[in-house]
């Protein structure tokens, strides 16, 4: 009966074996072990931390109601807001196509060209929006300027390395035909690349505007245009009700943005 038993056990099935169940569990204590030396080593001020649901409920009373007394600038900040998406997108296209073309390993000239796109789009991806706009703003002064830049050169990352994806995906069948029959460089791109890509590209174009909508909104936080601006004075001026007003606009313009662009995602595609 006991070698039944042990013959059975033998038998059991199991997820992991013994040596599986060792590294998954070290794996488990490591990043533990990380994590309490990454809370520890950021040195979190733990009254503020139990305070917090306090502090939450007294700023909520302060924002309630909402002041509707600056609606009329809230809502041209936020017209202002969608052009600097709009205008940075459209300006993007013009610089991340010809990138992601030469970022691409089956259409780029040669490994020069290959490695200079990969550094433009990693240099472009590595730095956030808000210090693009830093830049900018020290560069061309407070205004709309420096958003529009700021979103083009954080967006030309995205949108070039999604594009240079999807162009390395294409079928190569139709390319080496129209390579065979003698047309040159250009006749190659705009009648076997570019009709594989379109769809991928206005998917992409669709998906960054909808996120640069969302970028825009805290450009004017450091002094970039948009409804940031309008925000960042009534927090200085402990103006919590038209806080509260700004924040509600913000998310009905993300919600209008995300209806927008899932409709013309379903037309495009």
């Amino acid at each position: 009966m006991v070698e039944d038993a042990d013959l059975l056990a033998d038998r059991i099935w199991r997820r992991y074996n013994r040596r599986e169940q060792l590294i998954r569990y070290g794996v488990m204590l490591v990043t533990l072990m990380l994590v309490v030396w990454a809370v520890r080593d950021i040195d979190i001020f733990w009254p503020w931390v139990w305070d917090a649901p306090n502090q939450i409920s007294s700023l909520g009373a302060r924002m309630w109601p909402p002041d509707p007394s600056r609606l009329g600038e809230i809502v041209n900040a936020m017209i202002e807001t969608v052009h600097i998406a709009t205008l940075a997108t459209l300006l993007t296209i013009f610089i991340a196509l010809p990138v992601s073309y030469i970022a691409a390993q089956n259409t780029t000239p040669n490994r020069a060209c290959l490695w200079l796109g990969r550094f433009i789009l990693v240099s472009s991806r590595s730095v956030n929006t808000i210090i693009w706009a830093l830049l900018f703003v020290a560069i061309f002064g407070p205004g709309v300027l420096a958003g529009i830049l700021a979103i083009m050169f954080r967006s030309v990352g995205f949108i070039g390395k999604l594009m240079g994806e999807a162009i390395e995906e294409i079928d190569r069948r139709p390319v080496e035909a129209m390579e065979a029959t003698g047309a040159s460089k250009a006749k190659v791109i705009a009648y076997a690349v570019v009709p594989q890509v379109m769809p991928a590209f206005f998917a992409i174009v669709i998906l960054r505007w909808d996120i640069n909508i969302r970028e825009s909104t805290v450009l004017g936080l450091v002094g970039a245009g948009g409804i940031g601006v309008i925000l960042q004075g009534s927090i200085d001026t402990f103006a919590w009700q038209t806080v509260a007003t700004i924040l509600i606009a913000i998310i009905v313009l993300v919600l209008i943005g995300e209806a927008i662009t899932g409709l013309l995602r379903r037309k495009a595609l």
